[in-house]
C-alpha cells in the first residue's frame, strides 16, 4: 500500500511516521519551497505525546521543549481562578510539552527523513487536483516557480493541507472562506526570566482580552531564563465579516495594534505584558478563524486530516494534538481494515464527531471559559473566588473540556499507543 499525503506540516508528517510504523509507505508533498521551522509556541497534550512517544520521539521532544508541570488560570489582576498539575505530575503516564512549533516540526521532519528517506518527502509540490482511477487515486502537483507538473498515484490521498486545504475545497467547492470570530491573536517568543520552576503555564484575563505566558525551551547554559511564548487575544471585530487580513501565521504583528489591549489592563506580577512584547522584536498576528464541522471527511480513497478537517480556535491547546490523534487513528484503520475505503470510513467515524465537539466547544471558550465567567462576574477582582464561582462550577468547565477532548488521566492512561 502507498499513501499520498498533501501537506508537510505537523499533521502530515505525523501521519507519514504513523503509517511507516505500521508498514505502510507514505509520500509527503508540501507546497512550500521547503519544510520550514516557523511559528511560535504550541502545547502538546498527554494523549498526543503518548502517540509520539510510541514512535520513539520522546528523547527528541525533551531536547526541544519543556515538560509543563502546572497550569494556572488567572484574572487580569493575577488572582488565581483555577490551578492544576499537568503531565506526569497530574498522574498521566506521559508528559505535556510546551514547544516551539518550528522545533516540533523539525523533530517530525528529521524523523521522517531518517525513516522514510528523503525521496519520500517532496517540497515545492502544491496539490492542484486529483481523481480516482479504478483501485488507485492520482494526484497532480505543481511547482510554484516554473509551473512544472508532477503526477503521483497511490492507494489513498490524505488532505493534511491546512485551513485553506485544496483537498477540502475540492470535496466541498461551495464552502467559502474560513469563519472569523472577530478575535485577533498576536504571538511571539523571547528569552525571559523563568517563572517559578520554569515549567508553569499561565492564562490570564477574560473574554475582553487574554494574555498567555509559558516556557517553550530551556537552555542549560541559561538556567535562570526560558525561551518564553506569549500570546494576546482580543476582540477587534464583531465576527460578521471577513478578517482584515488573510489567516496567515507568517504575517508580522504591529506594536501599535496589540499594546493597547494590554497596557494598564494586566497586573500579573510575573510579567509585564508590554515589556515582554517590546522585548520580543518580531512577532506575528493571526485572525482567530475556524470552519464549521463537516458532515463527512472521507470519500472513497480520499480523506481529510488536521486543520484541513477540523480547524479550531486555539482555546484549550488542542489543534496540533488532535492532528496527531488523527494520524494515529488513520494508520490504525489502514493497517486493520480489509479495504482502503472501509479504513477511511472507519477513521471518519472515529474522529469526525469527536473533533466537531471540540471545535464547537472552543467557540464557546473551551476551558478558558472559566476565566471568562469570573471576569463577567468580578471584573475588578475578588476577595473569595468561591463566592464568584464555586469550585464545582470551575471544575466542570475545565475538567469537562478535558473529558470532551479526550485527555483526562483515565482516558490517556488507558489509551493504546
Amino acid at each position: 500500500m502507498k499513501v499520498l499525503i498533501a501537506g508537510g506540516g505537523i499533521g502530515g508528517l505525523a501521519t507519514a511516521l504513523s503509517l511507516h510504523a505500521v508498514g505502510i509507505e507514505a509520500q509527503v508533498f508540501e507546497q512550500a519551497g521547503d519544510i520550514r521551522e516557523i511559528g511560535v509556541g504550541i502545547n502538546m497534550l498527554p494523549h498526543a505525546v503518548k502517540n509520539l512517544a510510541a514512535l520513539g520521539l520522546l528523547p527528541a521532544l525533551d531536547r526541544a521543549g519543556v515538560r509543563i508541570r502546572e497550569l494556572i488560570y488567572m484574572n487580569r489582576l493575577g488572582q488565581a481562578v483555577w490551578r492544576e498539575p499537568r503531565g506526569l505530575e497530574a498522574g498521566y503516564d506521559t508528559p505535556q510539552f510546551s514547544i516551539h512549533r518550528g522545533n516540533l516540526l523539525g523533530v517530525l521532519h528529521q524523523a521522517a527523513l531518517e525513516r522514510l528517506g528523503p525521496t519520500h518527502i517532496h517540497a515545492d509540490r502544491g496539490l492542484v487536483g486529483f481523481d480516482e482511477r479504478a483501485d488507485r487515486v492520482a494526484a497532480r502537483f505543481e511547482r510554484r516557480n516554473g509551473g512544472e507538473r508532477i503526477e503521483a498515484a497511490g492507494d489513498a490521498l490524505i488532505g493534511a493541507d491546512g485551513i485553506h486545504s485544496t483537498v477540502r475545497s475540492s470535496l466541498y467547492p461551495d464552502e467559502g472562506p474560513p469563519v472569523w470570530s472577530g478575535m485577533m491573536l498576536w504571538r511571539g517568543a523571547t528569552e525571559w526570566a523563568a517563572y517559578r520552576d520554569g515549567r508553569t503555564m499561565m492564562i490570564a484575563g477574560g473574554s475582553s482580552a487574554k494574555f498567555v505566558f509559558y516556557p517553550i525551551h530551556a537552555d542549560p547554559a541559561k538556567p535562570d531564563t526560558r525561551l518564553t511564548n506569549w500570546a494576546v487575544m482580543a476582540r477587534t471585530g464583531d465576527g460578521t465579516g471577513p478578517p482584515p487580513r488573510r489567516e496567515d501565521w507568517n504575517r508580522v504583528g504591529r506594536l501599535d495594534e496589540v499594546v493597547p489591549f494590554v497596557r494598564d489592563r494586566f497586573r500579573l506580577g510575573f510579567a509585564e505584558p508590554v515589556s515582554l512584547i517590546e522585548a520580543t522584536g518580531t512577532f506575528y498576528e493571526y485572525p482567530n478563524c475556524d470552519r464549521d464541522p463537516l458532515p463527512r471527511w472521507s470519500f472513497g480513497r480520499v480523506t481529510l486530516l488536521g486543520d484541513a478537517a477540523h480547524p479550531m480556535y486555539p482555546n484549550g491547546s488542542n489543534g496540533a494534538s488532535q492532528a496527531i490523534l488523527d494520524a494515529h487513528s488513520l494508520a490504525s484503520h489502514l493497517r486493520c481494515c480489509p479495504s482502503v475505503a472501509e479504513a477511511l470510513a472507519a477513521y471518519d467515524a472515529e474522529r469526525r464527531l469527536a473533533t466537531a465537539a471540540i471545535v464547537l466547544s472552543n467557540r464557546r471558550g473551551g476551558p478558558e471559559g472559566v476565566i471568562d465567567v469570573v471576569e463577567a462576574r468580578a471584573p475588578d477582582g475578588y476577595d473569595d473566588i468561591d463566592e464568584v464561582a464555586s469550585y464545582a462550577e470551575r471544575k466542570a468547565i475545565v475538567r469537562g473540556y478535558a473529558s470532551l477532548a479526550g485527555y483526562t488521566t483515565n482516558q490517556v492512561n488507558a489509551q493504546a499507543p
